[in-house]
């Protein structure tokens, strides 16, 4: 799925990261655990989570991961989109649940990572 269909499946909006709208992503990984991310070795996912800090957007960037989807309509602070512009990674975020956007995105026919 492209980031633009999965933020527009979602109800979601895009913060920061324009450039990534027509990435193709192949997995998604549903965690607020950033030590669960880590694990993480795939390519071309997208982070669903409810943690909104600063340590979401470091986690992605170790993790190689480039685009960030925020649940519970949960708004990053500007410090966030700094860092995010900062290592090229997109943010984007959704009213819905962690459970929800999973559920909705999954359906679309977006893999999980395990």
């Amino acid at each position: 799925m492209k980031l633009k269909d999965i933020i527009a499946c979602v109800d979601g909006q895009l913060i920061c990261g324009e450039s990534h709208l027509e990435d193709e992503i192949a997995r998604g990984f549903a965690s607020d655990l950033m030590s669960d991310v880590l694990t993480i070795l795939e390519d071309d996912i997208l982070l669903i989570t409810g943690l909104s800090n600063n340590q979401a957007i470091r986690t992605a960037e170790m993790s190689d991961i480039k685009n960030i989807l925020l649940v519970r309509n949960k708004k990053p602070s500007q410090n966030m989109i700094d860092m995010a512009q900062e290592l090229n990674i997109s943010l984007s975020y959704t009213p819905y649940s962690l459970f929800k956007a999973s559920a909705l995105l999954f359906q679309k026919g977006l893999e999980p990572v395990y």
